[in-house]
């Protein structure tokens, strides 16, 4: 028996009582008919274009087939629905098996699944998130994507607790993930994360098919995925992945499940259906992983799946049908949820107000006068003191750490609020364990499911950890704030292992790099003390466009100069008090170099020298304002001395060669007492003194 019949109560459009709607099941046949739909359609992208992947996207098609025609509530005529389920992509060279399905949904057209890869067409080579085509998340760097879904359900847990919406509880988050995304260590994080709290509103669907693009993963694995997330405390639920009875069994069941995620494991064929040229099977060979089928094979293999080789890229009449029964179904579930929500409005009219403007994209509204800072203080403990007004004042805000939150300082946070746990979503603190790149990608799950602003922190040096994600962040445009603490040699003690060198220079490269809006993809500061701390967090949360990094001192930093004008932070560099006119030298750096020349200032002045102390908290910011006032902070002609506790690189855009020098740290730290550090790397007032000297 292929067919059964369910009801659903439902609020028709225009009516306000409801109504009792029958429904009859989708068969089997039918629903095979469109999976072979799918597989024709990935085929045929992958031929047309002469490179992809069809294999996973031809095994994976059951799945999705069902999910998008059964399952998936979402509003077709308004994708950014906010209560609407998720659907997140892992395996992005899946692409076509993603673009296919969203064709039947009417998301793209059948002329552009035949521009799969060229210039200037949607159908990417790796999916890219544009929420108005249904496609959820960037996808390629395989793990990520899976996280992303497990930072977008605990997101919606946080705002179904904080809002009182009930959509939010209904709305259910799925991942798809393949046997690469298994073996990727961030899996075993996101894992770890979703059972600890408790996420059943995550379905994870494992298309495991035994097949990768080199090898069978036999060679590679022989771990018991099953046992393993069982014991990570989720439940999992095995089955055939190409059996639509099973996976619509599969996906009921899940359902169900409370207090745990759950994963189902479909073994799944890759390139199921696929034909060699000579007629033989074509199934589970790893050619069909990363290759078109090519030639003969692809004739055959569109024919045996009922296609027709001149001309594959055709929807078949049954299929169109189904979706188009889909849609219907969608516009009765969408309409009673309509009414819930507006119900809900209706009787917390500011609860509303404040959802609408979490989701409007727009910066929150700070008094920053209520951020008292202390004299002369890290600027991580400076960060602390921003971010106790940010949980005071920005209710959709979420903050993290990966286990450091009392040495990152994020504690400012969660000492006026609590972390999450299982059950209770009523704080506004992650706890992400020692994890910096689950933590990362969990952020940028919280950012794309949208109503929230997240934020995490770690140490700097363990940003290394972070750079996939950060990329990931900056590629999708997201306004996640990366939280960098201990941000160089001044670690001291812990040694070179955990003082930050190279790392400054990562993140500015990502300054450097324009995102697809001709924006710098990522807003990189460095506050060079206690109040310009409070203008770069002032920065970073007015930027909704594009990540912030924001990277802070261990250590006290003296106050820059009084009377210095700490609102022209926004202007990426500007010229600190104190500073004399007509200057026969400038001295340039960023964070706590900015104070040690200040220091070194004073030496040169009793010389009689003129000195000019620029900070630059933000090169990309500073590159942005006009030539004009670029070239009054940093004139040319006029002699430049830079300090960096990083590479000298760090500064040679703004400290040419020929009209200075830069004083960097060219090799890894060493362990030590950081004043002794200070003292024997040359990061001194009397060392500034010395090496400006030798440009007169």
């Amino acid at each position: 028996m292929d067919t059964h019949l369910f009801s659903k109560q439902f609020l028709t459009p225009n009516s306000s009582f409801l109504i009792k709607q029958i429904f009859m099941a989708n068969s089997i046949q039918v629903l095979n008919h469109a999976a072979d739909n799918i597989r024709i359609l990935a085929a045929a992208s992958v031929e047309k274009a002469k490179s992809g992947h069809p294999g996973g996207a031809m095994g994976g098609a059951d799945f999705i087939n069902v999910l998008y025609s059964e399952y998936l509530k979402y509003d077709p005529k308004n994708p950014e629905w906010v209560g609407r389920d998720r659907f997140y992509l892992d395996p992005g060279h899946m692409a076509p098996m993603l673009y296919s399905q969203l064709c039947l949904t009417g998301k793209f057209s059948l002329e552009e699944l035949a521009q799969l890869r060229q210039w200037g067409s949607p159908t990417t080579g790796h999916p890219e998130f544009e929420i108005a085509r249904g496609v959820e998340n960037t996808s390629g760097p395989l793990g990520q994507g899976h996280v992303f879904a497990v930072g977008a359900a605990i997101a919606a847990k946080f705002l179904a607790a904080h809002t009182g919406n009930p959509t939010f509880a209904k709305e259910t988050i799925y991942a798809y993930i393949s046997d690469g995304g298994i073996q990727e260590e961030i899996s075993q994080g996101g894992a770890r994360i979703a059972a600890t709290l408790g996420l059943d509103n995550l379905i994870m669907f494992y298309d495991s098919n035994d097949i990768q693009l080199s090898t069978e993963t036999k060679e590679v694995m022989t771990e018991d995925t099953a046992a393993k997330y069982r014991a990570l405390g989720w439940e999992v639920i095995e089955i055939v992945g190409n059996d639509a009875a099973q996976i619509r069994t599969a996906l009921d069941a899940a359902q169900k499940v409370e207090g745990k995620p759950t994963l189902i494991i479909g073994k799944c064929i890759m390139g199921k259906g696929a034909l060699k040229a000579d007629g033989s099977s074509y199934e589970a060979n790893c050619k069909t992983h990363g290759a078109p089928l090519g030639g003969d094979a692809f004739i055959n293999t569109i024919k045996n799946l009922g296609g027709d080789p001149e001309n594959p890229f055709q929807i078949f009449d049954d299929v169109k049908e189904l979706y188009a029964n889909r849609a219907k179904e969608l516009e009765a579930i969408c309409a009673e949820r309509y009414a819930e929500e507006q119900a809900w409005a209706a009787a917390n009219p500011e609860k509303a107000a404040a959802q609408a403007e979490w989701f409007s994209g727009k910066a929150p509204e700070i008094d920053w006068s209520k951020c008292v800072q202390k004299d002369n203080d890290a600027t991580r403990s400076a960060s602390a003191a921003c971010l106790s007004v940010l949980a005071q004042q920005v209710p959709n805000m979420i903050c993290a750490s990966a286990d450091l939150s009392n040495s990152d300082k994020t504690d400012g946070f969660l000492n006026k609020t609590k972390a999450f746990t299982a059950g209770d979503f009523s704080g506004a603190f992650f706890q992400a364990g020692v994890a910096e790149l689950t933590m990362a990608c969990c952020c940028i799950g919280m950012a794309l499911h949208g109503g929230v602003i997240p934020a995490c922190g770690t140490f700097f040096v363990f940003s290394d950890y972070m750079k996939p994600a950060v990329r990931m962040a900056a590629l999708m445009e997201l306004p996640v704030k990366f939280i960098w603490t201990h941000d160089a040699f001044r670690v001291g003690e812990d040694g070179p292992t955990h003082e930050p060198v190279e790392q400054e220079a990562q993140i500015r490269l990502m300054e450097k790099l324009k995102n697809h809006s001709g924006k710098p993809s990522v807003l990189v500061l460095r506050p060079a003390d206690a109040q310009e701390t409070t203008a770069a967090w002032a920065l970073a949360m007015e930027n909704m466009a594009t990540p912030s990094a924001l990277i802070l001192s261990r250590q006290n930093i003296n106050n820059l100069p009084a009377g210095n004008d700490y609102s022209q932070a926004a202007k990426g560099g500007y010229i600190v008090a104190g500073s004399d006119e007509n200057p026969d030298v400038i001295l340039v750096a960023t964070g706590s170099e900015v104070s040690t020349l200040v220091a070194g200032a004073e030496l040169l002045r009793k010389d009689g020298k003129k000195v000019r102390i620029v900070s630059v908290p933000s090169e990309g910011l500073f590159r942005q304002q006009p030539k004009e006032y670029q070239q009054s902070v940093l004139p040319q002609g006029v002699k430049k001395f830079g300090l960096t506790a990083g590479l000298p690189v760090n500064l040679l855009g703004l400290v040419p060669e020929a009209e200075g020098t830069i004083w960097g740290l060219e090799s890894f730290g060493f362990s030590a007492p950081y004043k002794v550090l200070d003292e024997k790397l040359g990061y001194t007032a009397e060392n500034v003194y010395a090496q400006v000297n030798k440009l007169f």
